[in-house]
């Protein structure tokens, strides 16, 4: 994840390298074909909102890292087979003077 040695990571962004982290250990205990599908909307995912979410919205970070800590919760059920991805679009917030 191209992060260099020398940056510092705020706390926001260290929450969700460790989610991504968590997802992908919960992976390893699905049979292989359902944690390649697991790993693949996990990465499509992560990279997408890495993308499309503005850095400085934290709100909207925290409410990401709410509900993927839920998923992940689910996840590790051994009885949950895999994920599955979905979209949630929110509003976008008009900026304070515009």
């Amino acid at each position: 994840m191209g992060v260099s040695r020398g940056a510092r990571l705020s706390g926001l962004q260290k929450q969700v390298l460790s989610l991504y982290r968590g997802f992908l250990r919960a992976a390893r205990s699905k049979p292989r074909e359902e944690r390649q599908k697991i790993e693949s909307i996990l990465s499509e995912e992560f990279r997408r909102n890495s993308k499309q979410v503005d850095r400085k919205n934290f709100l909207y970070i925290e409410f990401l890292l709410r509900r993927g800590k839920k998923q992940l919760d689910q996840l590790r059920d051994p009885a949950t087979m895999g994920l599955s991805s979905q979209e949630v679009h929110l509003p976008k917030m008009n900026k304070p003077g515009h």
